[in-house]
């Protein structure tokens, strides 16, 4: 704790920094106390600054949009002020709070870098730039725009905190450096360490349209494929039919459901299976009883319509007595129900930013992200056993503060296969795999209508939290096996997934072959993972080599037996196979021997 002293204005700035020398990380955040007898305004803070005093950078950051989310953008660091950030309340789709500072000449494996990344889930502010002495400067903190934050005499205020690291080792190194922290001291409970349940989402097979017959029966698809969830998602509750009406009423539709939900829940259990559930509890519909009864909770502009974004309004978590409702609600519905695993989701960002109790305006945003985590820490406090998988239309808040409390993220709305290797590519830059919800789809493709082999969205979709989002009911038994020996191989090699070194072994937005790896950290075991991304008549051979492995150790291909020493394949590489057809995708699991 570093405090510096204002005397004039009488204020207190601690700067607050966490060591983690095993893991090449330290923290920075900021507490500021106001010791004096006036009331002081906050309009700026931010988190962490670091100055280089030599250097020429790159500025590497992950911008994008809904159903394309943390794509790579390099920029030369210059003179002009480069910012990054979200109004939108939320960590958003279009930026994250994730910013790399790269030497020009740096690779995934050679080169220094330096990562600065928010464990803060609302609007934030990055930015670097060079000054006349071409000295570089990098910060990170809160969003400026709509803060104005009000701290009376003897309060305090805190700024969250901000992971930084570095490498001398290139990308790569510094890239597990970030994954580790996070998954060994920002996710926290039950489910760090523990394997996570592989899922059907019931999404895409009914959408909203179900009955108890339809949800039985694809529990029963469910345990017929060797899966290990069921989860409902949206339409179970209120008059909920669409999405127009009814977000804010978390009552169950037993009428819907033919019974109570722990009916439901019991019955899936006595299948031997867990079961989940869809929440939303940010926002609300105007044709609901919530916004009938309480219509100021909404966050609107008075006298302006408001702004809606899937026929849905925001509720002001900056409000107890908002946050209170909602959690009495739902935890009146989880409290009748075993349920095991909670999707929580919030499908649009803030517009209007007017608090309806005349609150400080302000202030709205920085409390709203407070009354989200004081939602969840009392979830998580109250079913300690919980598993909480976080949903922003996808993508939209995949952060380092929801990861405190949600140990996997739905990492976008776009499960096509080859987009998703760009998507998984960018967010694991900042992100372990654990962190990372991944699904199965139908193909053709609902967001792209693009066709792709199933062992193909199987392996992709091995970067994560792994699951399915599709109706068994229409698959062939062909397809049907081929799902049950996907499954058997995400579990094979699920901790090596999890808890393992990640490469990026190509990049999937110029390369023709989108490849990665997960080697152990004693390098006793690699998983690769190849996708063919284009094909051409007499097309070359690409070879993809591998990192992490034993220098001078020899390696088994544990299906085919071969053994190749380590040196060849870090130098040379592995051939890709040359199979006809779109979008093949090819596994190799070596073992060193």
């Amino acid at each position: 704790d570093i405090t510096l002293v204002d005397a004039a204005l009488q204020v207190k700035v601690h700067l607050l920094y966490g060591v983690m020398p095993k893991l090449d990380v330290i923290t920075r955040a900021v507490r500021i106390e106001n010791t004096g007898a006036q009331e002081l305004r906050l309009e700026k803070v931010l988190s962490a600054n670091l100055d280089f005093v030599s250097g020429d950078f790159n500025l590497l950051t992950f911008s994008g949009r809904h159903a394309m989310e943390r794509n790579l953008v390099c920029t030369p660091v210059s003179q002009t002020e480069q910012v990054i950030t979200s109004r939108r309340g939320f960590s958003s789709h279009q930026e994250n709070p994730l910013l790399l500072l790269a030497e020009k000449s740096v690779t995934e494996s050679s080169g220094t870098c330096y990562a600065m990344e928010f464990v803060y889930s609302g609007g934030f502010t990055g930015l670097t730039a060079l000054d006349p002495f071409n000295q570089t400067r990098m910060q990170l903190g809160l969003m400026e725009e709509r803060f104005s934050y009000p701290l009376a005499p003897g309060a305090e205020f805190y700024a969250p905190e901000v992971i930084m690291s570095c490498s001398t080792e290139g990308l790569d190194r510094l890239s597990n450096q970030l994954q580790r922290c996070i998954r060994t001291r920002v996710v926290r409970g039950p489910w760090r360490d523990q394997s996570r349940p592989v899922l059907l989402n019931s999404w895409e097979a009914f959408y909203m349209d179900f009955t108890a017959d339809d949800l039985t029966g694809l529990a029963e698809q469910t345990k017929e494929l060797g899966l290990d969830m069921l989860v409902l998602d949206d339409g179970w509750f209120g008059t909920r039919c669409d999405d127009n009406r009814a977000l804010g009423d978390w009552f169950v539709n037993e009428e819907k459901l033919g019974g109570t939900l722990s009916d439901l829940v019991d019955t899936v259990h006595g299948m031997g299976l867990k079961f989940g559930l869809w929440i939303e509890p940010e926002m609300v519909n105007e044709d609901s009883d919530l916004y009938r009864e309480h219509p100021d909770w909404a966050l609107t502009i008075p006298g302006r319509k408001p702004i809606r974004s899937r026929n849905q309004l925001v509720l002001d978590f900056s409000r107890k007595e908002v946050v209170d409702e909602i959690f009495s609600r739902i935890s009146a519905v989880l409290d009748k129900a075993s349920v095991d695993y909670i999707k929580w989701d919030c499908n649009r960002s803030i517009a209007d930013f007017c608090s309806g109790a005349a609150q400080d305006s302000g202030r709205v945003f920085y409390d709203f992200i407070l009354g989200v985590y004081d939602f969840l820490e009392r979830l998580l406090t109250r079913y300690p056993n919980l598993l909480i998988e976080g949903c922003s239309g996808g993508g939209g808040r995949f952060d380092a503060g929801m990861m405190y409390y949600t140990p996997q993220i739905w990492c976008s709305d776009n499960t096509d296969p080859i987009d998703r290797l760009r998507i998984q590519y960018g967010t694991s830059f900042g992100y372990p795999a654990s962190s990372v919800g991944a699904h199965v789809s139908k193909s053709p493709n609902e967001q792209t209508g693009r066709v792709t082999p199933l062992a193909t969205r199987g392996i992709t979709a091995m970067q994560g939290g792994f699951g399915y989002e599709l109706n068994p009911a229409v698959l062939s038994e062909e397809e049907r096996e081929e799902i049950r020996e996907i499954t058997k191989t995400y579990r094979r090699y699920e901790r090596l997934i999890s808890t393992g070194d990640y490469h990026r072994l190509s990049n999937p937005f110029t390369d023709a072959v989108g490849a990665w790896a997960y080697t152990s950290e004693d390098g006793s075991e690699s998983l690769l993972n190849m996708v063919v991304l284009e094909i051409h008549g007499n097309r070359p051979v690409s070879y993809i080599r591998l990192r992490g492995l034993t220098a001078g150790a020899l390696y088994q291909d544990t299906e085919t037996g071969r053994i190749y020493p380590a040196d060849m394949l870090t130098e040379v590489g592995i051939p890709v196979p040359q199979a006809m057809g779109e979008y093949k995708s090819y596994q190799m699991h070596l073992k060193r021997v």
